[in-house]
């Protein structure tokens, strides 16, 4: 396709909310990207437009067959006035790793990274700049030709919208109530759990609902054929700290491979952390935590960054972790990160970019 960029700028600016007051994912930013795609065709039409409803067909593919995935990224202020991007393109690897398994067409990863970089350049103002915010990045594209046949579609429709967010969680860091769900599943093995796909989330729904109205922040997950061995905590990978050694779920199509969690794993490497990815029994767990093993537990995942555990509630027993409180691992976790994405702490990975100033 021909690749430029048309920028259709809003005729006022609205004023961003101040950092204090940002919830996640509830305000937008004035300007959205959008691009189409036709079967024959590819990809055309790139766009920047202002934010607003999209027209779709109550025939559209997306309506009736869930064909739809999502990336979700985040841009963050320097205390030097920069705006950085962490490890976008392994974003757009993992795009396309779901539009593989949902038989979607795929997007060049240039034009994924060259679209998110001119939209946060000309939003750059979005960008909030307390410590613990960020500017949320959501890519998302889905079914639109009107056809109800069973079958992929021929037209879809890509966009990417903007959200100044505080912390995912309103405590922050503080340790979260994990709810060990015993009966509902995410995923099974041969199925879309390692996509991002918005299927995966809506089977969810009632079950994290049951868990926040009995005073729980997220639900733990269980393997889907024996519902032994845990998988992932609420929309993030899960961690265990056994000792001294770090262990986590392996990827084994059921669960969704966080760029956070890689992220993590490779800072074990470099830290000379011992981390094991292999299966993770619940029993494991609570026998560990018995013995007094157990020493630390945490979610990682883009929105959160890092989200410490402090008690797991499995078959009407509370398990208690580090006593509620934030373990040294899980700190230290959480600073390197987001001290690498903000450019407070060296990146010796070459995992952040910086968005160039090109738009005027």
């Amino acid at each position: 396709m021909g690749w430029e960029i048309t920028i259709d700028r809003v005729q006022r600016r609205r004023e961003r909310p101040k950092d204090d007051d940002l919830r996640f994912g509830r305000v937008f930013a004035d300007h959205m990207f959008l691009m189409d795609y036709e079967s024959g065709r590819g990809w055309h039409d790139p766009r920047i437009v202002p934010y607003g409803p999209l027209a779709l067909p109550p025939a559209a593919a997306v309506l009736h067959y869930a064909q739809t995935i999502f990336e979700g990224l985040k841009a963050y202020a320097t205390e030097d006035g920069r705006v950085l991007l962490f490890r976008p393109r392994e974003n757009a690897r993992r795009l396309n790793a779901s539009a593989d398994r949902l038989c979607m067409p795929r997007v060049d990863e240039d034009v994924f990274l060259d679209a998110i970089r001119t939209l946060v350049d000309l939003e750059r103002d979005w960008v909030p700049s307390a410590r613990g915010t960020s500017l949320y990045i959501r890519p998302l594209y889905f079914a639109t030709e009107e056809d109800l046949s069973l079958k992929p579609s021929a037209r879809y429709t890509f966009a990417i919208i903007l959200s100044p967010v505080g912390s995912y969680y309103p405590r922050g860091m503080s340790p979260t109530r994990i709810f060990v769900e015993p009966d509902d599943i995410r995923s099974a093995p041969g199925g879309v759990g390692a996509a991002k796909t918005g299927g995966n989330y809506a089977r969810c729904l009632r079950t994290e609902a049951r868990a926040s109205e009995a005073g729980y922040d997220q639900v733990l997950w269980l393997d889907g054929r024996e519902k032994r061995y845990i998988e992932e905590v609420g929309a993030m990978n899960v961690f265990f700290r056994l000792d001294d050694k770090i262990v986590t779920p392996p990827l084994t199509g059921t669960i969704l491979p966080g760029i956070t969690r890689d992220s993590v794993l490779r800072l074990c490497g470099k830290w000379g952390i011992e981390a094991e990815e292999r299966k993770v029994e619940l029993r494991e767990i609570a026998e560990a935590a018995g013995a007094g093993r157990l020493r630390e537990a945490f979610g990682a995942g883009t929105a959160a960054v890092i989200a410490p555990i402090g008690w797991l509630h499995c078959g009407g027993d509370e398990i208690e972790i580090n006593e509620g409180e934030t373990g040294d691992f899980t700190e230290e976790f959480y600073e390197a990160l987001t001290g690498i994405q903000t450019g407070r702490v060296e990146d010796g990975f070459g995992w952040t970019e910086e968005v160039p100033g090109i738009l005027k």
